[in-house]
């Protein structure tokens, strides 16, 4: 999808009170014409010595003033109600397309960027230059025609020296757009590395590499500020351009009229200039640049929202299938717990990947065994629902795993995979996803993590953060196996549970697998590890090697 596709969605979002409020800013803008005439002509009744008059006129200017600024104010909090509303949508409709997609896209700290950061360009966008435009397209016309009834070298002037702001603002543009895209690229790449370097600072301390860490993130940093200082050179340029243009139509207008009204130009006027009329167009020449103005300062709110659509639609035109379901918390599947792969076949990497045709009893461990990027963490994800099927079936308790079966199915399964990802939740909220209130002594005892627990600095109100810091992988997992048995799932899928652990670590993670099946839950681990593939019931290969990265 193309970027102005893209931000016509995004218009959509805004629906009708967008465009009504950018219609009632217009008018209020139109609504100069109305107090300039009333103010030239009081102006010209003062000096003719028509007091009455005068202050009929002044009346005449202060109600077409308040009516303006009537309208602008409720103009004014529909554009920016409907602004928010729109870029909620877009931020709320972001994440929950990002959330139910698996690995392999962009960074979450970039995702985090455009959401937080980057969707912010886009209010600017709705409430400056979407209302500019209408103000363009309504004032600048009028205004043209009211200077033509008074004096056709007014007119002149400004017909002449209007267009070629748009002009350049659209060469301007350019430009604007490509630093545009830059500064945003730096603000996510920038974004990547500080979350990077947050998860990393144990080992960079313990590899004394604090100095390089802060040179490269000062590096990044002075990219981010080249990045957005070209984008403030261009709206300067652009500044000085229309500043410069604006500048000599009102001078030539000024000019035009004092002349005239001293008698020392004859022409470009119908019949004789008054006061009046001369004070009228002199008042509406800077009026008929403001609009022009006001477009070429949100041109560059135009450039950045391109920027940031061109990112959002990227992300949709991301070719990763959504996780089967909504990811929502539903009732558990009725059923056995058997899992059955017939024909399956998934896509990864962009290549398919043959999953093994296989059925789980209730209560059965299996082992998924086969060489590095056989496809068995693709087996697992699949099972789990969490990578859709491109071919073939899997049936799950009996049923079809589809988007209608897949949230209720994970309520019954417990996932162990090979990276940790902790909630910002403590350690006992994070063993317990549920609330179910138990006490996980008795799961951290088989699972052999009671230790574990014991060594953390609040025990159980510890909070790990995201990558589970202050544990080591084996620990980690082994609170994976307590998690899982706590949960009460009847179905754990795992994942190389035991890979790059000690003998001894490893022997306590498959004991804590072992009290799973003992208890009767369904288990199938993909695994390298003899000493877990002996601990189970029976194994199954992987059908062959896939693409190279479906591990």
């Amino acid at each position: 999808m193309a970027d102005g596709d893209r931000l016509q969605r995004l218009e959509a979002r805004a629906g009708a009170p967008l465009r009504a409020g950018g219609w009632l800013l217009a008018v209020a803008g139109a609504l100069w014409l109305v107090q300039a005439f009333a103010a030239a002509q009081a102006v010209a009744a003062w000096i003719g010595g028509a007091g009455g008059a005068g202050l009929g006129w002044a009346a005449g200017f202060v109600g077409a003033g308040l009516l303006r600024a009537g309208l602008e104010h409720a103009g004014g909090g529909l554009v920016h109600r409907a602004a928010d509303r729109a870029v909620a949508a877009e931020r709320a409709a972001l994440l929950e397309r990002e959330a139910r997609r698996p690995e392999g896209g962009p960074a979450s700290a970039e995702v985090a960027a455009l959401a937080t950061q980057k969707l912010a360009a886009l209010t600017p966008y709705l409430t400056r230059y979407k209302p500019a435009m209408l103000r363009v397209r309504l004032i600048p016309p009028l205004i043209l025609a009211a200077s033509l009834s008074v004096s056709w070298a007014v007119a002149l002037v400004l017909l002449v020296a209007g267009p070629l702001i748009p002009v350049f603002m659209a060469l301007v543009g350019m430009a604007a757009r490509e630093a545009s895209e830059k500064q945003m690229a730096e603000i996510g790449d920038m974004n990547a590395l500080l979350i990077d370097r947050i998860a990393a600072l144990p080992d960079i301390r313990l590899l004394d590499a604090t100095a390089r860490a802060e040179a490269d993130f000062a590096a990044r940093a002075e990219g981010l500020r080249a990045r957005t200082m070209a984008v403030l050179r261009v709206a300067f340029l652009s500044s000085t351009i229309l500043e410069l243009f604006s500048a000599l139509g009102v001078a030539l207008v000024a000019v035009y009229v004092g002349f005239t009204l001293l008698g020392e130009i004859g022409i470009g006027h119908w019949g004789d200039l008054t006061l009046a009329g001369g004070l009228f167009v002199l008042l509406l020449a800077p009026e008929f640049f403001q609009p022009l103005r006001d477009m070429a300062a949100a041109w560059h709110d135009r450039a950045a929202a391109r920027a940031v659509a061109g990112e959002l639609a990227a992300l949709e035109d991301d070719p990763r299938p959504a996780i089967l379901g909504r990811g929502e918390a539903v009732a558990p599947l009725d059923g056995p717990a058997t899992l059955r792969l017939e024909g399956a076949a998934v896509a990864r990497g962009g290549a398919p990947v043959a999953l093994p045709d296989l059925a789980v009893a209730p209560g059965e461990a299996v082992a998924l065994t086969g060489p590095s990027g056989a496809g068995k963490s693709s087996a697992l994800m699949a099972a789990a629902g969490l990578l859709p099927v491109e071919a073939g079936r899997i049936e799950v308790a009996g049923r079809t795993l589809d988007a209608a079966t897949a949230d209720a199915w994970r309520a019954r399964v417990a996932l162990v995979p090979q990276a940790v990802h902790v909630p910002d939740v403590t350690l006992r909220a994070f063993l317990d996803p549920a609330g179910q209130g138990g006490d996980p002594a008795p799961a951290l005892a088989a699972a052999g993590a009671e230790g574990v627990v014991a060594r953390l600095p609040e025990g159980l109100d510890t909070r790990l953060g995201e990558t589970g810091a202050g544990v080591s992988g084996g620990e980690a997992r082994r609170l994976l196996v307590a998690r899982a048995i706590l949960s009460g799932a009847d179905v754990v899928l795992a994942d190389e549970p035991t890979a790059d652990l000690d003998t001894d670590t490893a022997r306590q993670v498959i004991a804590g697998l072992q009290a799973l099946a003992a208890r009767g839950a369904t288990l199938l681990v993909a695994t390298h590890d003899p000493r877990l593939i002996a601990a189970m019931d029976r194994v199954v290969e992987m059908p062959g090697r896939a693409a190279e990265g479906a591990a």
